[in-house]
């Protein structure tokens, strides 16, 4: 099965007629609680791959994936009702931002002045704060079919937002092709300096949301030697470590399940499982390169996760407790589904070892990131 994992990008795709289009279709979603309108715009192609996609939170509602036998599936937890995302926030599918993950204190520092953000948790903030992104109606720029479908959401965010500074003009453009990958291209500029990451918070699980069966025994591939261990308040230490000899090394495929109970690393039971950046081999790159590799052998799905960022988020989806219910009725518990997040690493601006945030006038934001589906060819699917 590990071979056959790692040979999977070599496969030949469901999708393979270049001839076909991509439909695009758009609709009313729901109110919030204010009565504003929240709308939906469905991208789908002829192969059975469609993407749902709410204007509150720029959420991805679902994405929805046929089997190697032809059957689709909704392969992404969330809710059914758009109120629900505002009512129950959980970021299933959501556009985080301005800063994605964790910043020490909810504090940082730029150009000498110190910036106090929303603390969201604990003593931190959290994916942009109290009223991050995910928590916004963004506006619908423009909705496109064709070989390739698009949508356009935008959004502003003024300068203070959530203690960030600078005025910042943010994108999100989703695109679906006819060979299934579904592009997700975060931009943004600022009228002074300020610090973003941005990335999608959707939780996966390849056998279907709704299936009865958790994520844990998906296959997992991360081309990274490093990752960054954590404090008790899930920030990162500052160091960078070997992924060498431990449940964190995911350079071949491996069973999500097999690290999970590894009380012996502290890591582990620090997260409750996995909850930590993992430092890719390829770095930033001017082209979304693969970041994971998810497979599912029961169904035969397979989902890449490419991007031009330097870290990616593994979150075994540690904190499902049982009390929230999800699409179809279904409660969601641990593990049901997990979490690929592409990003600059957390808490990057207290920690200039990690690279730059950094965003500026002139100098915009841009971040390239593919969920790209497809099924493993026939008889390559049996479990080892």
């Amino acid at each position: 099965m590990k071979a056959i994992i790692l040979g999977l990008a070599a496969a030949t795709s469901l999708f393979a007629n270049p001839a076909l289009a991509a439909d695009a279709q758009r609709e009313t979603a729901g109110a919030l609680a204010d009565g504003r309108t929240v709308e939906a715009v469905t991208l789908s192609n002829a192969n059975g791959v469609s993407a749902r996609i709410l204007t509150y939170g720029a959420t991805l509602q679902s994405l929805t994936a046929p089997d190697r036998d032809g059957e689709p599936s909704d392969i992404t937890l969330g809710y059914d009702e758009a109120a629900k995302y505002q009512t129950h926030p959980n970021y299933f599918g959501v556009t985080v931002g301005r800063y994605a993950n964790r910043i020490a204190g909810g504090q940082f520092t730029l150009d000498g002045k110190r910036y106090q953000l929303a603390q969201n948790d604990g003593a931190n903030s959290l994916h942009g704060g109290a009223e991050g992104f995910d928590k916004r109606l963004w506006r619908i720029i423009s909705v496109e079919e064709g070989p390739v479908a698009k949508l356009v959401l935008g959004l502003s965010s003024a300068d203070g937002d959530q203690g960030y500074p600078g005025s910042l003009d943010v994108t999100v453009t989703y695109t679906l092709d006819d060979h299934g990958d579904l592009g997700i291209l975060f931009e943004a500029s600022s009228d002074a300096p300020t610090v973003v990451n941005m990335t999608n918070h959707a939780l996966f699980n390849l056998a279907g949301q709704g299936s009865g069966e958790d994520a844990m025994q998906h296959w997992l591939m991360i081309p990274a030697s490093r990752y960054t261990p954590v404090d008790d308040a899930l920030i990162p230490t500052g160091d960078l470590e070997p992924v060498s000899g431990t449940v964190f090394d995911f350079r071949e495929p491996r069973l999500i399940a097999q690290g999970l109970r590894e009380g012996a690393n502290e890591q582990i039971v620090k997260g409750r499982g996995y909850d930590h950046n993992w430092v890719l081999d390829k770095g930033m790159t001017a082209m979304p390169e693969l970041v994971a590799r998810l497979a599912h052998s029961g169904s035969g799905r397979v989902l890449d996760v490419l991007s031009t960022e330097p870290g990616v988020q593994f979150y075994s989806g540690n904190f499902l407790d049982g009390t929230v219910t999800g699409k179809g009725g279904t409660v969601y518990r641990m593990g049901d589904g997990i979490a690929l997040e592409p990003q600059k690493f957390p808490d990057t601006p207290n920690q200039p070892a990690f690279g730059s945030a950094r965003v500026e006038p002139g100098k915009p934001y841009r971040h390239a990131m593919i969920y790209r589906v497809y099924t493993m060819p026939e008889g390559m699917a049996e479990r080892p």
